[in-house]
């Protein structure tokens, strides 16, 4: 006796599909301004954590300074929930919220 398989049902792609994958928008990872930290040390957690310059660091923590907050980084949710608790470590306050662009 021969044995049979059941195929897998066929399925139907939707007119005009391109096989394209739609991502979610990045996360951004936000530090806000706190009372407690120098700026000295923010734009070093900065360097070491995210590897930028220190032009650049410096210049997100004078966003941080002056504007209440800097998005300092961005990615996938895994990523970003990563570096806020990297940051929380480091005695930062920031939180994560996804791009609405």
């Amino acid at each position: 006796m021969g044995s049979t398989t059941d195929a897998p049902p066929e399925t139907e792609r939707s007119p005009g599909a391109t096989g394209a994958v739609f991502t979610d928008p990045p996360w951004l990872v936000i530090v806000w301004n706190d009372p407690i930290n120098l700026m000295s040390y923010v734009a070093y957690v900065f360097q070491k954590l995210f590897g930028y310059d220190r032009e650049k660091a410096v210049r997100l923590m004078l966003q941080v300074h002056h504007g209440g907050k800097a998005v300092v980084s961005s990615g996938p949710r895994e990523r970003a929930e990563l570096d806020v608790f990297r940051l929380h470590e480091h005695g930062l306050w920031a939180t994560m919220q996804q791009d609405a662009t």
